[in-house]
């Protein structure tokens, strides 16, 4: 969310509301849009159900945004035929950078001290990257890896909208003020390049929330229309004050349509929306709605709603309470001790309340004074060097953290798990054993440490080979091992294929086998159309159909299928047991045809929550962390399904859980021996599938022969 600036020329007394610059009156409504806008923003994030499209409030600011700030551009044109580019830096480095470093070194020190200390280093970027304004783009490259998209929010989150606005600022004052020479102070002309900005971002964000929706969320360019949308409109400022009086009456009823687009849109999206796209229309129109009628007098616009005093004082206090409340929503629950780690309604609307506190503690002991100090009035240069100041020990601390991680307590070394199995005579039988014995505290020679096993991603991760939700064809050439061999493995599934990946490299390697992999995000084996984001995965089921093509060219020795047991079906009846075993039939016997034998991997046991937070936590008690069979089981009718199905299409089933969990106790442990077991809430890990090599070859093996 972008931060919240006070009007035009930021003149901003302790009280929080504005006061005018020379020759301006100050706009309360706006400031009442700013409390409209924060106040969803903060019901959304603490979870209030009937605004669950309040994230829209960033939307609001971007267009205030780029009103406010060009209307302050334009009358420095007007007034002096140039842009001073080091006073409108140091104007927003005084106004942003003494609350956000602040921000930032407390989160950064909630985080050390209550979140989880595997996350840390992670935490720690997302933190350097908000003091230098580009976490939107950390934010979005996250977004796009899978095996990331199910972590928790990082307490830094929240500072992404503030690097787009600043990110547009880099580039519009420069653009401005070129334009304005070009055309010799002509207001007309400096809507084109403007206007011309505002079509392509608007576009590229219908694009790419189609193709890749974090981008379209957190980046800079599909959200610059909204910004331009606000700036468009300070140039027509002028035009609208003198329309005649016929049509200035349109301005109240005006405002409200606007005002109540703002409100459509918080009540009617949710989380499930395509963001922005086409939908952000809605309330970037209603805002620029609710600017233009208050630009002309009216004595019954929105404003009589949005000039109360409740709203202007809260409009004066938005942009600390939204820096402050989410941290707060994210860490407090923990150090709470909450056991999920987060907070329901009234807890969240109560920290809402503490962050409301602290802004109005930020704005008297830290925002104005600063801004207000007579050591930099006049003085552009001090500002500017009090921003490199802050941002330099914001990054400082970031980077000291991510270099020394907070410590995690360790137990005793352990025998090396890839080690043992390979050297064992029966891998299975030995694996039997480590299972049995697990370590009940970490191990000091872990491997990797806890802190990179989340990190760690296999060829398949880093060649793309895994492909998104949006794709519909396997991603091709995507062969390892001897890709000249004639003896061809096909990886076939979801991430729970992708999973044995490790594995089946390292066999691939040892004996000249060609793998090929072709996995998709969340597509299921089984012949069925699932549910993805709430609407039926056709994606999947197109993916799928090519996918069965491709693998019939083919012509494999073997076909390794699996995925995982979450997911729904779109289209359920009544024997939901013989919908999925039906569609594990039609797709045993389509892969069959290929010549190929098939061999069906059922899932592996699920752990409880996040096993590696988990063990950063109770490192000297990691059997707090262990599931147990059978509640481990994510969907034991699935897996009957599949044997079923397996039993009439003469398919190999290959059970994984003895494999993870102790066949004696049903413990299903978070560590073995040197090695973490999984890397979040349902994925083996890197260096756990490797292991387990020798254990899947005996199987592999003999279906190889």
């Amino acid at each position: 969310m972008p931060h919240i600036k006070s009007p035009e020329r930021d003149h901003v007394p302790v009280a929080g509301v504005s006061t005018p610059p020379p020759h301006h009156t100050p706009r309360l409504d706006i400031q009442g849009l700013r409390a409209v806008a924060v106040g969803l923003v903060v019901l959304s994030h603490a979870g209030v159900p009937l605004v669950g499209g309040g994230y829209i409030g960033v939307d609001v600011f971007f267009v205030i945004s780029g009103f406010l700030i060009t209307s302050l551009l334009l009358r420095e044109l007007a007034t002096t035929g140039r842009i001073s580019l080091r006073s409108f830096y140091a104007r927003r480095a005084l106004r942003l950078l003494p609350a956000s470093s602040l921000v930032i070194v407390v989160t950064l020190g909630g985080a050390w001290l209550f979140l989880s200390k595997a996350r840390l280093a992670e935490y720690a970027g997302d933190a350097l990257a908000g003091a230098l304004y580009t976490v939107n783009f950390r934010l979005a490259a996250a977004g796009t890896d899978y095996l990331a998209q199910d972590s928790p929010p990082s307490p830094f989150q929240h500072m992404w909208s503030l690097a787009v606005e600043e990110q547009f600022y880099l580039m519009w004052p420069v653009l401005l003020l070129l334009t304005w020479r070009i055309a010799r102070g002509r207001r007309r002309l400096l809507a084109g390049p403007l206007a011309a900005l505002c079509v392509v971002s608007f576009a590229a964000g219908i694009l790419v929330t189609n193709t890749s929706a974090p981008w379209a969320y957190f980046g800079s360019l599909t959200r610059a229309w909204e910004l331009s949308a606000g700036a468009l409109l300070a140039l027509a400022t002028a035009g609208l004050r003198r329309l005649p009086a016929a049509l200035s009456g349109l301005a109240a009823p005006l405002s409200w349509l606007g005002l109540a687009c703002v409100t459509l849109a918080a009540l009617c999206y949710d989380e499930e929306t395509p963001f922005p796209g086409h939908h952000a229309l809605l309330p970037v129109a209603g805002t620029v709605l609710v600017l233009a009628g208050g630009c002309a007098p009216t004595r019954f616009g929105a404003g009589l709603l949005l000039e109360r005093r409740p709203l202007v004082w809260l409009g004066g206090l938005s942009y600390g309470w939204y820096l402050w409340h989410w941290p707060l929503l994210v860490i407090a629950p923990a150090a709470l001790g909450r056991p999920d780690g987060t907070a329901d309604v009234p807890l969240a609307l109560a920290l809402s309340a503490v962050a409301l506190a602290l802004a109005w503690i930020t704005l008297r002991l830290v925002e104005n004074p600063v801004r207000f100090h007579r050591a930099f009035h006049g003085r552009p240069r001090r500002a500017l060097t009090l921003g490199v100041a802050l941002t330099a020990s914001a990054s400082a601390l970031s980077l000291t953290a991510t270099a020394v991680p907070p410590t995690i307590e360790v137990g005793d070394p352990t025998p090396a798990l890839a080690r043992a199995l390979s050297d064992a005579p029966d891998p299975q039988t030995r694996l039997a054993e480590l299972l049995n014995s697990s370590p009940t505290a970490l191990p000091s020679n872990l491997a990797p440490p806890l802190p990179r096993v989340k990190s760690s991603r296999s060829a398949l991760y880093r060649d793309g080979c895994h492909v998104n939700y949006a794709a519909t064809r396997p991603r091709q050439p995507c062969a390892y091992g001897d890709r000249t061999s004639s003896r061809t493995v096909v990886l076939f599934g979801d991430s729970h294929a992708a999973q044995w990946f490790p594995a089946l490299q390292r066999l691939a390697d040892a004996h000249g086998w060609k793998l090929v992999s072709m996995t998709k995000a969340s597509c299921k084996v089984a012949d069925v159309t699932t549910v993805n984001g709430q609407k039926p995965y056709t994606a999947c089921d197109t993916w799928r159909s090519h996918a069965m093509a491709d693998i019939k060219a083919l012509r494999p020795a073997l076909v390794i299928a699996s995925s995982s047991d979450a997911g729904n079906l779109a289209r359920p009846d009544s024997d939901l047991l013989r919908q999925w075993t039906t569609g594990f039939e039609r797709t045993f016997r389509e892969l069959g045809a290929s010549g190929a034998r098939v061999a069906a991997l059922l899932d592996t046991p699920w752990p409880k929550g996040d096993p590696v937070d988990c063990a950063a936590n109770n490192s000297l008690q990691l059997r707090a962390c262990a599931n147990r069979l059978p509640a481990a089981t994510r969907d034991a009718s699935r897996g009957r399904a599949l044997r079923a199905a397996a039993e009439s299409t003469a398919t190999t089933v290959i059970d994984p859980a003895p494999w993870v969990c102790a066949p004696r106790t049903g413990l299903c442990p978070v560590v073995v021996a040197d090695t973490a077991v999984y890397r979040d809430d349902s994925h083996l890990s890197e260096a756990y599938a490797e292991a387990l090599t020798p254990v899947l070859a005996l199987t592999l093996g003999r279906l190889m022969t």
